[in-house]
């Protein structure tokens, strides 16, 4: 596996390098301090597996470069790494196509079972309190600030998704569970439709018909939800036995 490490903070750089080769002998990783050294190394070496990207970089703010990047590269999953572990960052990440959210504070093997996940198709999202980092004051002030972002950390809170039943007891049909499992890897109705054989007005249908299932109302509600329920013991073996 090839790892695109971004970050520009050069101890901590070395020191993720050195973790994320401690994985296997088989990863490689190639770390850069810049969004310019990161773009100049992808299109040389278009053969990553993987980028992980902080979000504060000195010369580009983070979530355009994940917005770049998923652009230029669809089938390049990135995973952000970061000092931050607010819910609105971890939303927003995942909203703009990140496969996965890693605080920096999480531990060694935190950090290797969110990039076995990743690596293994699905996402990775920290345990959320969904917005307990702030006081009730605060939290407000921060959501109008984030516009939209507020509304969605509002509506993911009150979708109670952290207490849903395990996927298994979903009562998903085998097709709306494989339209569940395409939708989390962020692809567009249409490309589901293409790749299962059906029309774009079914495929409209499964996706609200998942949606109400996991009690949520948005696509990043949903990977949110699954992505906590991950987290549970055997909380992704029925996705993948239904399969």
């Amino acid at each position: 596996m090839k790892v695109l490490l971004i970050d520009d903070h050069p101890l901590i750089l070395s020191a993720l390098q050195s973790v994320i080769q401690g994985l296997d002998d088989d990863v490689t990783v190639v770390g850069v301090a810049s969004a310019r050294a990161a773009r100049e190394t992808l299109a040389r070496q278009p053969d990553f597996d993987l980028v992980l990207l902080d979000l504060m970089l000195g010369d580009a703010d983070g979530f355009d470069v994940l917005v770049e990047f998923r652009a230029a590269y669809p089938a390049l999953p990135v995973v952000v790494v970061s000092a931050s572990d607010r819910t609105s960052d971890v939303i927003r990440a995942i909203d703009l196509g990140a496969m996965g959210f890693v605080p920096k504070r999480a531990t060694n093997e935190t950090l290797f079972e969110a990039l076995r996940m990743v690596m293994s198709g699905g996402i990775y999202v920290p345990p959320m309190t969904m917005g307990t980092e702030q006081q009730p004051g605060e939290r407000a002030a921060a959501d109008r600030a984030a516009g939209g972002l507020g509304a969605v950390r509002q509506g993911a809170s009150e979708g109670a998704f952290q207490t849903a039943p395990d996927i298994g007891t979903l009562g998903l049909t085998p097709r709306q569970t494989d339209v569940l499992a395409l939708l989390l890897k962020g692809q567009p109705n249409k490309l589901i439709a293409r790749e299962l054989g059906l029309s774009v007005e079914t495929v409209k249908d499964h996706v609200a018909a998942v949606l109400r299932a996991l009690n949520v109302s948005t696509r990043t509600q949903a990977v949110l939800a699954v992505s906590q329920m991950a987290q549970q013991p055997g909380g992704l073996g029925a996705l993948r036995r239904s399969r």
